[in-house]
């Protein structure tokens, strides 16, 4: 049976009870260069729970985009467990994963990544269309609207401002209504007052879909706004606050 037929409760690799978003254990990422292979994650342990807001911060080199890519199961753990949601993805196929993220991610790029021949109401019903939603371009101009453009839906996107393209890779990243969203420095093409624009969407949005948020940023004061902020260094997790938490204490690996 299809993993989009199944009841939530039997998707592959699905557990049931539990309050937690992601959990990763153990998790190691190697991948092969023309030096040969190169450790990228040395050993995470990770718990997110479900509607937290969570940065990840460090230095270039440090990881942080490839854990994104792991959660987001576009990269295979080497090693390790890896549960997002619920489901495990040991038990899921190339396929099962692809479906996975539609259903249940919504990722956002530094980099737009909005398809230039197709409108800002057409790119933000692409995961609806996907998921077979008959509502498809109804809910994508309710998000749309809900990022302040519902004046510019039948614009292209070389028509658009790059702020404005970012808020349509927001409106797109929200429109299947996922459980986590993953965003690799969202702001960072976009000049400071525009970036501050996305931002408090990002989190309204997140806020009022119980969404949880993982995001990359070098910005200080962005990634104190978080819930959590999770250092990493040399592919391991160097420190994990939470708001209001005392430095000194937080967790370490």
């Amino acid at each position: 049976m299809p993993y989009s037929s199944l009841p939530e409760t039997a998707k592959p690799g699905s557990t049931d009870g539990s309050d937690l978003m992601i959990s990763l254990e153990n998790l190691h990422l190697r991948l092969g260069s023309g030096a040969g292979e190169v450790n990228i994650l040395r050993g995470i342990d990770l718990e997110i729970t479900r509607g937290e807001t969570v940065s990840l911060v460090g230095p270039s080199g440090s990881g942080k985009t490839s854990m994104l890519m792991v959660i987001a199961g576009l990269e295979r753990a080497s090693e390790g467990k890896v549960v997002v949601g619920g489901h495990d993805f040991a038990g899921l196929s190339e396929d099962g994963l692809s479906l996975f993220r539609r259903d249940h991610v919504g990722i956002v790029f530094q980099s737009f990544h909005l398809v230039p021949t197709m409108t800002a109401l057409e790119n933000t019903a692409i995961p609806l269309e996907l998921a077979g939603r008959r509502d498809a371009f109804e809910r994508a101009a309710t998000l749309l609207e809900a990022v302040g453009l519902d004046h510019r839906m039948a614009h292209y996107p070389g028509q658009l401002s790059g702020g404005e393209q970012q808020r349509v890779a927001l409106a797109r990243a929200f429109a299947a209504e996922p459980d986590l969203i993953l965003a690799d420095e969202p702001t960072g093409n976009l000049d400071g007052e525009t970036g501050q624009q996305v931002i408090d969407l990002m989190f309204r949005l997140s806020k009022e879909h119980k969404t949880t948020l993982m995001l990359i940023t070098h910005d200080r004061q962005l990634a104190e706004r978080c819930d959590r902020v999770i250092r990493m260094a040399d592919g391991h997790v160097t420190e994990d606050a939470r708001k209001g938490s005392d430095p000194s204490k937080a967790g370490a690996q």
